[in-house]
């Protein structure tokens, strides 16, 4: 009981010297020599290595001097302070560039939201205090039927704040019973919707102050932009393409007069002239590969192909899209 007593009066760090370690080197330094059963007590001394045998004499110790141990005792102290400064450089060379991102607000100018939930937390702060303008684009040609009356609530709570919205969808989109549906449910005075042609990816911005963009293919990890020179950058694009679009009201115009060709299928032709399969067509459009095959039956019908390789002539022959955009050749199969 007594010996464990003392093992534990005596426990501590094994950088550490203990007041009884203290005084017995001490004593040593000033006799020069401690016997070996007098350490029992301060077995921090041996593990420090502030004593060491007496040669020919296994029961007396000498002291190591002072400055010795000193200079021993801080060696992995100063290697340890020297790996950190090291480290603390090198984070500085890394992340100094990047505060020039760094805008005054004190959030960070680029925030990581990691999550569907988190993503939409986001969107709803802002949508709660939006109270100029909402612009997005949207990849696809549809809404989920589920997150219909969602986005019908966010619509007017930013409407209600006084804030006006743009929506860019993909020319698709004008044949979604579900986005109709959303947007009969939105005064046009308080909603503007195009359309264009090709895929653009996610982009949210609020009153031109902040944006949101998809930081992975599934969009389960968005960027928050605060920074007013990206956000600036992301207005610009924006408005480029809201002036290519074509208006939601407006018909779609067709490529040959007295020609029955949707849109649609005039960006199919084009695509495929551009010698793109079906999956890319159909990714590029934002529609199924199974609707996008069956448009291409229909052009193969209208067009009186036999081929997909008389099809691939027949579209840079047909006025269905500019020739020169286009390849004389075999439309690529699927």
């Amino acid at each position: 009981m007594a010996i464990h007593e003392a093992k534990q009066a005596h426990s501590h760090g094994p950088r550490e010297l203990c007041a009884t370690g203290l005084r017995l080197y001490e004593e040593a330094v000033v006799v020069g020599r401690v016997a070996r059963a007098g350490l029992a007590d301060a077995p921090c001394l041996i593990d420090m290595g502030l004593v060491r045998p007496e040669p020919g004499d296994a029961d007396w110790m000498r002291p190591v001097q002072p400055s010795a141990a000193l200079a021993h005792l801080l060696q992995p102290l100063t290697r340890e302070l020297d790996e950190r400064i090291q480290l603390a450089a090198a984070l500085s060379r890394s992340l100094t560039p990047l505060a020039s991102v760094a805008s005054a607000d004190p959030d960070l100018a680029i925030t990581v939201l990691e999550g569907k939930s988190a993503i939409e937390a986001a969107l709803l702060e802002e949508t709660a205090v939006v109270s100029h303008q909402v612009l997005t684009a949207q990849p696809g040609s549809d809404r989920p039927q589920n997150g219909m009356a969602r986005g019908v609530d966010n619509a007017r709570t930013a409407i209600g704040r006084g804030a006006r919205l743009r929506h860019i969808y993909q020319h698709p989109a004008r044949y979604s019973t579900t986005i109709r549906d959303y947007l009969d449910q939105i005064s046009p005075e308080d909603l503007q919707v195009r359309t264009t042609e090709q895929t653009v990816e996610r982009l949210i911005i609020f009153d031109r102050t902040v944006a949101f963009i998809p930081a992975a293919p599934d969009r389960r990890t968005a960027l928050r932009i605060r920074h007013p020179a990206l956000v600036a950058y992301l207005i610009q694009v924006y408005e480029v393409l809201w002036a290519q679009a074509t208006p939601f009201a407006q018909p779609l115009p067709t490529a040959t007069p007295g020609a029955r060709f949707t849109a649609v299928q005039q960006s199919i032709a084009r695509l495929l002239g551009e010698g793109h399969v079906d999956d890319v067509v159909a990714r590029k459009l934002g529609i199924s590969v199974r609707t996008c095959r069956s448009h291409i039956a229909k052009l193969m019908q209208a067009l009186g192909a036999t081929s997909r390789t008389h099809l691939g002539v027949l579209i840079a022959r047909s006025g269905i899209v500019d020739a020169t955009s286009t390849r004389e050749g075999p439309v690529p199969e699927s």
